[in-house]
């Protein structure tokens, strides 16, 4: 089955770039001549996304105004939060305003080039409620550790720490509306807390490993590598 929808998250406040975008959202911060998001798009258009949901907060209003002077025919819909709802919250609330049963998942900072029909026909063969695309890196300090069961169900997530090479949440999922919105879950909510780690073992949660380029630019590190790396990885 394809995959035509998205969410992308978009309401953080970016604060570890704050001085070095000078007040953009992380997912328009200029990298390498374009805002960020202009990688997003293009790739999961190429994936067969036709339609995006932007969840959105604080600077929703530059958000805005740069899809409808840029991307004016593209088929979106803004979801905005007045007040920060947290990952699970924003997921929450986006979901409303989705019309397939299949959405992917993104973060708008973090750009993961993933074989999105491999991964949707993963999901839905193994009926899951959400399937995490999983990066293996050579150290995982940053980002936690991922660990997979022999069914690829996830067994565990390893809090950040000095610990050397693994798999990582790479931030992309593939969810199922409808049996997500069973959980009963209300206001704001750490989607990787409060559902993903505290639901292992009793909702069907899913890990399947991708060897594309993946990039997260939340921290000035990451983000100056970005700017010669990038459309060289593409």
């Amino acid at each position: 089955m394809i995959t035509k929808e998205a969410i992308i998250l978009a309401g953080g406040e970016g604060t570890r770039l704050k001085n070095t975008v000078q007040g953009l959202p992380k997912t328009l911060a200029p990298v390498s001549g374009k805002p960020f998001i202009e990688y997003i798009l293009k790739e999961l258009k190429l994936s067969g996304i036709q339609r995006f949901v932007f969840a959105i907060g604080k600077n929703h209003g530059q958000i805005a105004d740069y899809l409808n002077d840029q991307h004016a025919s593209l088929d979106h819909q803004l979801v905005i939060e007045d007040d920060p709802m947290g990952t699970g919250g924003a997921i929450m609330n986006a979901l409303q305003h989705c019309r397939e049963n299949t959405v992917a998942i993104v973060n708008g900072d973090t750009l993961f080039k993933v074989k999105l029909d491999k991964m949707a026909s993963f999901h839905h063969m193994c009926g899951a409620e959400c399937t995490l695309a999983l990066k293996h890196m050579k150290s995982v300090s940053r980002y936690g550790e991922v660990k997979l069961n022999k069914d690829y169900s996830i067994a565990s997530f390893h809090e950040k720490a000095e610990m050397s090479e693994g798999l990582i949440n790479g931030g992309f999922y593939l969810l199922n509306k409808r049996l997500f919105l069973e959980n009963e879950f209300s206001g704001k909510f750490s989607f990787e807390a409060d559902y993903l780690e505290k639901k292992i073992g009793q909702r069907r949660i899913f890990g399947v490993v991708q060897d594309g380029y993946f990039i997260d630019i939340g921290v000035p590190e990451d983000y100056f590598r970005a700017q010669d790396e990038i459309k060289k990885k593409l």
